[in-house]
């Protein structure tokens, strides 16, 4: 298999997973290696990290959260297996105002 450029498995990574995660219930979860196993097949262990990388920025970007134990953690301090979900956005809520 030809090396691939680095950015392009980032893109396919992050592509993955907004994929992944949009044919499922907006409660539900996928882990990194579903990601990684859809764009690097047998070799997916090795996009084990990029997969995680991946879903660090769609956090920084306000798209998924990242949870442990079904509760949303820091995806700087996480460790161990995490989960990645899309963020619940409130539709027709107002922002509470302070009176």
């Amino acid at each position: 298999m030809p090396e691939q450029d680095p950015k392009s498995i980032e893109q396919r990574l992050t592509e993955s997973i907004l994929e992944l995660l949009a044919a499922r219930a907006s409660t539900s979860t996928i882990c990194p290696s579903d990601a990684a196993r859809a764009v690097g097949d047998d070799s997916w262990r090795e996009l084990m990290e990029p997969a995680r990388a991946a879903a660090r920025k769609l956090v920084a970007s306000g798209e998924v959260e990242i949870t442990q134990g079904g509760v949303v953690v820091d995806p700087a301090t996480a460790k161990g297996p995490i989960r990645i979900r899309k963020v619940v956005r409130p539709e027709n809520h107002p922002k509470s105002s302070s009176t």
